[in-house]
């Protein structure tokens, strides 16, 4: 079973440039294993995100079920998916910076960086954790792009908070918990990496 990623210096340094700070330090990050990424991740069943997503987040919640019962009726099964942490910050406009694991079944596991700028009304910062499904994922290396949101994808139940990113076809639907819930909405675009960055554009 996966465990919680690690929130790194790197990470931490990036957030800090807007004053800001995630809670909640995660342990035992597993090392990216080495597989083809050419490989075309075999598709995970509800029930198992619902599981692993459980543990990740620390409580049994219905919310998360139904949120994540709500993205396989609308996308399907997921081939692959992402634990992480991240922090945001906005005075309207503002930048999101998180870090995490994918997770596929048969091609690997990575660590994985996103940024990407804010839209809304909100003021300040805060962190989150979040879980992202991805839909339709060809190989791994093709998440290492930008996506855009996608219209009419918000979804809040729960205290749980999920919308939907897509380009090429791969669609990206990241759930985050509690007050991270409220910015899920605001995202512009996020942009997916193999390292760190500071460059959210």
């Amino acid at each position: 079973m996966p465990h919680d990623p690690v929130w790194t210096g790197e990470t931490t340094r990036r957030a800090a440039l807007f004053g800001l700070f995630s809670a909640g330090l995660l342990a035992g990050a597993l090392p990216a294993t080495a597989y083809d990424d050419g490989v075309r991740p075999d598709s995970f069943r509800a029930s198992e995100v619902v599981e692993n997503g459980h543990r990740f987040f620390g409580s049994v919640s219905r919310g998360l079920a139904l949120t994540v019962e709500e993205a396989t009726r609308r996308w399907g099964e997921p081939n692959g998916y992402i634990l992480g942490q991240e922090a945001s910050g906005a005075i309207v406009g503002g930048l999101r910076f998180g870090e995490g694991t994918l997770y596929t079944r048969n091609a690997g596991q990575r660590r994985i960086y996103w940024q990407g700028p804010t839209l809304g009304f909100d003021v300040g910062g805060d962190g989150a954790r979040t879980m992202m499904l991805v839909y339709n994922l060809p190989a791994v290396r093709d998440l290492y792009r930008r996506f855009g949101g996608v219209d009419g994808s918000a979804y809040f139940i729960g205290g749980f908070g999920m919308t939907a990113v897509t380009d090429g076809g791969i669609v990206v639907v990241p759930i985050r918990s509690g007050v991270g819930a409220r910015l899920g909405i605001n995202v512009g675009y996020l942009k997916f990496t193999s390292r760190a960055t500071w460059n959210p554009f």
